[in-house]
């Protein structure tokens, strides 16, 4: 393409917003940055927000599915945020910070044997359901954030049961280290599926950037509730059921979002129905669609290999 100022021989973009050009002009190549001329602060403040937050060479270098799962992986961030901070007033005062009568002895050993519950819960987890986590990674996500509400829910609901208060925090503590677990591998999971130029570990950075942003701006917001919760137990529960229901929502709809390219069980199983049915192959998106996000009690298929002709014969 030939320019005023010479022959354009080539483009280059790199990340997700600089273009350069190579042109030739009296026999010499140049190399020149496209658009600095003109470029308005608002532009350079998009294209820094971009490189910060963003994996290098968006949106290309991610899958079609990113920014919406990315979207609502944060509004359920920020809500999780939010009533976590509820949660944690309550651990504390129920462990006695703020009464004299509590001991440093009685608190440390309450904490100390939350942890270690959940250590063990972790290790358990991990070793029952850990080969489950790729297949089922969008099933597994939501099953997780569902049962960190209810780990949250009890945290809560503990310093009104002091004679309880140990049992249902370690309770708690089981309960979140299974969301450890699940929703790290998960994660893992669904990173693996983001990335389009082996730029697994861009992705990861980029969204512990995204989610240490959105804690920061739920730290802002949580120095403003604590203030009014404090010593309000109906508007500690009014504000956790309504970030509750928030984030249970837009859980749901980030793992809606995610269209897998990967056969599992419950995917083959939709894709087959319908090719047997109507001989129509199912696009990804659309077999994507109707797959469960939460899990069901069904009963499993068994598949017997090698049966006898003997037995085919006389069914």
């Amino acid at each position: 393409m030939e320019t005023p100022v010479g022959v354009v021989l080539a483009t280059e973009r790199y990340g997700s917003a600089q273009f350069w050009k190579y042109i030739e002009r009296d026999g010499e190549l140049e190399r020149k940055k496209d658009g600095t001329e003109g470029e308005s602060g608002a532009n350079s403040v998009v294209g820094l927000f971009k490189s910060v937050f963003l994996p290098q060479g968006y949106p290309e270098s991610v899958s079609d599915d990113y920014l919406q799962y990315q979207f609502w992986d944060t509004v359920q961030a920020f809500s999780s945020s939010l009533s976590g901070t509820l949660a944690t007033q309550a651990s504390l005062k129920g462990v006695g910070v703020g009464n004299q009568a509590a001991t440093v002895a009685g608190a440390t050993i309450t904490w100390l044997l939350r942890d270690g519950t959940g250590m063990l819960g972790r290790i358990l987890f991990a070793w029952r359901k850990g080969s489950k986590l790729d297949s089922e990674a969008k099933k597994w996500r939501l099953f997780a954030d569902v049962l960190n509400d209810i780990a949250m829910f009890m945290e809560i609901l503990a310093p009104y049961f002091p004679a309880f208060f140990t049992l249902i925090v370690c309770t708690a503590g089981i309960f979140k280290s299974i969301v450890g677990v699940a929703g790290g591998a998960t994660r893992a999971a669904l990173t693996v599926h983001q990335a389009r130029r082996d730029n697994m570990a861009d992705i990861s950075a980029k969204d512990g950037s995204q989610e240490t942003l959105v804690n920061l701006a739920g730290l802002l917001v949580s120095l403003i509730l604590i203030p009014l919760v404090t010593d309000n137990p109906g508007l500690t529960l009014s504000l956790f059921f309504l970030f509750t229901i928030l984030h249970l929502f837009s859980n749901y709809k980030a793992v809606r979002s995610v269209v897998m390219e990967t056969f599992n069980e419950a995917r083959i199983s939709i894709v087959l129905q319908q090719y047997l049915t109507d001989k129509r192959i199912l696009s990804p998106l659309e077999a994507n669609r109707r797959e469960p996000v939460f899990f069901q009690w069904r009963k499993t298929t068994s598949i017997k290999l090698g049966v006898r002709l003997q037995d085919v014969v006389q069914r």
